[in-house]
Protein backbone atom coordinates (compact mmCIF):
# COMPACT_ATOMS: atom_id res chain seq x y z
CA UNK A 1 0.00 0.00 0.00
CA UNK A 2 1.27 3.12 -0.74
CA UNK A 3 -0.29 5.75 1.23
CA UNK A 4 0.50 9.62 -0.86
CA UNK A 5 -0.51 12.98 0.75
CA UNK A 6 0.03 16.39 -1.13
CA UNK A 7 -0.30 19.22 1.08
CA UNK A 8 1.79 22.41 -0.72
CA UNK A 9 0.66 24.30 -3.47
CA UNK A 10 2.72 24.10 -6.39
CA UNK A 11 2.57 20.30 -6.54
CA UNK A 12 -0.08 19.50 -9.69
CA UNK A 13 -3.10 17.09 -9.52
CA UNK A 14 -2.66 15.44 -6.50
CA UNK A 15 -4.09 12.08 -8.51
CA UNK A 16 -1.33 12.18 -10.24
CA UNK A 17 1.16 12.22 -7.66
CA UNK A 18 -0.35 9.28 -5.90
CA UNK A 19 0.17 7.23 -9.09
CA UNK A 20 3.77 8.60 -9.42
CA UNK A 21 4.79 7.33 -5.77
CA UNK A 22 3.06 4.28 -6.36
CA UNK A 23 5.05 2.97 -9.73
CA UNK A 24 8.12 4.18 -8.38
CA UNK A 25 7.95 2.86 -4.90
CA UNK A 26 6.54 -0.63 -6.61
CA UNK A 27 9.52 -0.37 -8.92
CA UNK A 28 12.48 0.18 -6.72
CA UNK A 29 11.20 -2.22 -4.24
CA UNK A 30 11.08 -4.73 -7.10
CA UNK A 31 14.38 -4.57 -8.22
CA UNK A 32 15.86 -4.45 -4.68
CA UNK A 33 17.56 -7.92 -3.34
CA UNK A 34 15.57 -6.78 -0.23
CA UNK A 35 12.37 -7.65 -1.35
CA UNK A 36 12.64 -10.89 -0.68
CA UNK A 37 10.03 -10.31 2.06
CA UNK A 38 7.81 -10.33 -0.27
CA UNK A 39 7.39 -13.68 -1.38
CA UNK A 40 5.38 -14.19 1.56
CA UNK A 41 1.91 -12.79 1.21
CA UNK A 42 2.82 -9.41 2.58
CA UNK A 43 1.25 -5.96 3.14
CA UNK A 44 4.39 -3.21 2.31
CA UNK A 45 2.94 -0.08 3.55
CA UNK A 46 4.85 2.96 2.19
CA UNK A 47 3.36 6.55 2.94
CA UNK A 48 4.69 9.47 0.11
CA UNK A 49 4.43 13.28 1.16
CA UNK A 50 4.57 15.80 -1.35
CA UNK A 51 4.99 19.28 1.34
CA UNK A 52 6.60 22.65 1.30
CA UNK A 53 10.60 23.37 1.82
CA UNK A 54 9.55 24.69 5.53
CA UNK A 55 8.44 21.39 6.66
CA UNK A 56 11.37 19.32 4.86
CA UNK A 57 13.44 21.86 6.53
CA UNK A 58 11.68 21.79 9.81
CA UNK A 59 11.95 17.74 9.82
CA UNK A 60 15.43 18.28 8.69
CA UNK A 61 16.40 20.28 11.46
CA UNK A 62 14.85 18.25 13.99
CA UNK A 63 15.82 14.46 12.51
CA UNK A 64 19.24 15.00 11.33
CA UNK A 65 20.25 18.64 12.72
CA UNK A 66 20.63 20.66 9.37
CA UNK A 67 18.79 23.82 9.35
CA UNK A 68 17.88 23.87 5.41
CA UNK A 69 15.38 22.26 3.61
CA UNK A 70 17.03 19.46 1.24
CA UNK A 71 15.13 17.47 -1.74
CA UNK A 72 14.21 14.45 -0.21
CA UNK A 73 13.92 12.85 3.42
CA UNK A 74 13.36 8.98 4.09
CA UNK A 75 12.61 7.72 7.78
CA UNK A 76 12.66 3.67 7.77
CA UNK A 77 10.59 2.17 9.81
CA UNK A 78 12.73 -1.27 9.50
CA UNK A 79 16.60 -1.37 10.94
CA UNK A 80 18.83 -2.33 8.22
CA UNK A 81 19.54 -5.34 9.36
CA UNK A 82 16.08 -6.64 10.19
CA UNK A 83 14.94 -6.32 6.38
CA UNK A 84 16.33 -10.25 5.64
CA UNK A 85 13.92 -11.18 8.25
CA UNK A 86 11.27 -9.38 8.58
CA UNK A 87 8.54 -11.91 6.72
CA UNK A 88 9.41 -13.84 9.86
CA UNK A 89 9.18 -11.40 12.19
CA UNK A 90 6.08 -9.91 11.10
CA UNK A 91 3.20 -10.87 13.20
CA UNK A 92 0.70 -10.09 11.11
CA UNK A 93 2.12 -9.96 7.45
CA UNK A 94 2.38 -6.63 7.24
CA UNK A 95 4.92 -3.87 7.03
CA UNK A 96 5.29 -0.30 8.03
CA UNK A 97 8.36 0.19 5.29
CA UNK A 98 8.50 3.88 6.42
CA UNK A 99 8.23 7.20 5.10
CA UNK A 100 8.93 9.65 2.38
CA UNK A 101 9.30 13.29 2.20
CA UNK A 102 9.70 15.78 -0.73
CA UNK A 103 9.66 19.52 -0.93
CA UNK A 104 8.44 21.27 -3.70
CA UNK A 105 10.33 24.22 -4.16
CA UNK A 106 13.63 22.36 -4.36
CA UNK A 107 12.46 19.44 -6.07
CA UNK A 108 11.18 22.15 -8.63
CA UNK A 109 14.56 23.98 -8.72
CA UNK A 110 16.39 21.10 -9.32
CA UNK A 111 14.43 19.55 -11.67
CA UNK A 112 15.23 23.30 -13.63
CA UNK A 113 18.44 22.84 -13.02
CA UNK A 114 18.80 19.47 -14.42
CA UNK A 115 16.72 20.30 -17.55
CA UNK A 116 14.04 17.79 -16.78
CA UNK A 117 10.15 17.21 -15.46
CA UNK A 118 9.30 17.68 -12.40
CA UNK A 119 7.56 14.27 -12.30
CA UNK A 120 10.97 12.86 -13.94
CA UNK A 121 12.91 14.25 -10.99
CA UNK A 122 10.39 13.60 -8.22
CA UNK A 123 10.06 10.13 -9.70
CA UNK A 124 13.70 9.94 -8.96
CA UNK A 125 13.51 11.38 -5.97
CA UNK A 126 10.85 8.67 -4.07
CA UNK A 127 12.89 5.89 -6.14
CA UNK A 128 16.02 7.67 -3.94
CA UNK A 129 14.22 7.50 -0.86
CA UNK A 130 12.37 3.81 -1.51
CA UNK A 131 16.08 2.57 -1.75
CA UNK A 132 16.96 4.20 1.72
CA UNK A 133 13.84 2.51 3.18
CA UNK A 134 15.45 -0.55 1.83
CA UNK A 135 18.83 -0.27 3.44
CA UNK A 136 20.39 1.37 0.82
CA UNK A 137 22.93 4.80 1.99
CA UNK A 138 25.64 6.68 0.02
CA UNK A 139 27.55 7.44 2.93
CA UNK A 140 30.60 5.43 0.88
CA UNK A 141 31.91 5.78 -2.47
CA UNK A 142 31.19 2.15 -3.29
CA UNK A 143 27.75 2.64 -1.56
CA UNK A 144 26.84 5.66 -3.87
CA UNK A 145 27.71 3.67 -6.89
CA UNK A 146 25.63 0.95 -5.75
CA UNK A 147 22.48 3.15 -5.30
CA UNK A 148 22.95 5.15 -8.49
CA UNK A 149 23.45 1.87 -10.38
CA UNK A 150 20.14 0.50 -8.93
CA UNK A 151 18.60 4.05 -9.35
CA UNK A 152 19.79 4.11 -13.08
CA UNK A 153 17.88 0.97 -13.99
CA UNK A 154 14.74 1.34 -11.97
CA UNK A 155 14.85 4.96 -13.33
CA UNK A 156 15.06 3.10 -16.81
CA UNK A 157 12.35 0.86 -16.31
CA UNK A 158 9.96 3.41 -16.10
CA UNK A 159 11.39 5.39 -19.08
CA UNK A 160 13.36 8.38 -17.29
CA UNK A 161 16.87 9.33 -18.60
CA UNK A 162 20.07 8.49 -16.06
CA UNK A 163 20.02 11.41 -13.46
CA UNK A 164 23.55 11.02 -13.20
CA UNK A 165 24.43 11.32 -16.82
CA UNK A 166 26.80 14.61 -17.45
CA UNK A 167 25.29 17.42 -19.11
CA UNK A 168 26.57 18.54 -21.86
CA UNK A 169 26.62 21.91 -23.68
Amino acid sequence: MIHVETDATGWPEPASWASLADKAVRAAIAHSPERRFLTEPATVEVSVKFTSDDEVQSLNRDYRQKDAPTNVLSFPMVQDDLLDTVDANSDDGELLLGDIVLAHGVCTREAGEKGVSVEAHATHLVVHGTFHLLGYDHITDQDAEEMEAAEREVLAALGIDDPYAEISD
